[in-house]
């Protein structure tokens, strides 16, 4: 596992992670919020191909009355010919890993499809039953529970109460180019 700070990443592996984003999510743009303080995961495969990357993004939110370190998993995505192989789930696991280890994050919150739910459980992650990422901005909002979205909020919380979040709507609020980590 390699992990770079976003800006940091070597040219040839950004271009490698560019092409499988667009194959994944055509017509998306590639790259995060510098204000999210951007991270990216990479594993390569044995002929050191990028085989899975990820993204780990962070901000400050407020909740029941609370502040919270956040970081999130973002852009998660592996090469169609590697897929099968366990890439996708060692990665998550690493970053899962390595943000329980970040004294600076109290919480991992993200969303992702609803079949997907198992694969990050099978990394340590647990879904938030009825939870609902706001992202977006304040003045234009993406929800998950969006009409066309099948999302589930999926979490790490560290102590921090899943009843704190479960069944409510969570405002993370990451801006125009992340809208929803």
């Amino acid at each position: 596992m390699l992990t770079y700070e976003e800006a940091a990443l070597p040219a040839p592996l950004a271009a490698q992670i560019a092409a499988l984003e667009a194959q994944a999510w055509p017509g998306a743009t590639p790259g995060h919020d510098p204000a999210l303080a951007p991270r990216a995961m990479v594993l390569l495969d044995g002929a050191g191909a990028v085989a899975a990357s990820l993204a780990l993004l962070f901000k400050e939110i407020r909740h029941a009355g609370r502040s919270h370190r956040a970081a999130g998993l973002s852009a998660v995505v592996t090469r169609d010919d590697a897929r099968g192989r366990g890439y996708g789930g060692a990665l998550v696991a690493a970053a899962r890993a390595a943000l329980a280890a970040d004294p600076a994050v109290d919480l991992v919150l993200f969303s992702c499809d609803r079949p997907l739910v198992r694969f990050y459980e099978a990394a340590g992650f647990v879904a938030l039953p009825g939870a609902v990422l706001v992202g977006g901005t304040p003045e234009e909002p993406l929800a998950t529970d969006a009409p066309g979205f099948d999302k589930q909020v999926m979490a790490d919380l560290r102590g921090c109460g899943a009843s704190a979040f479960a069944g409510t709507r969570i405002a993370l609020y990451p801006g125009p180019v992340d809208r929803l980590w």
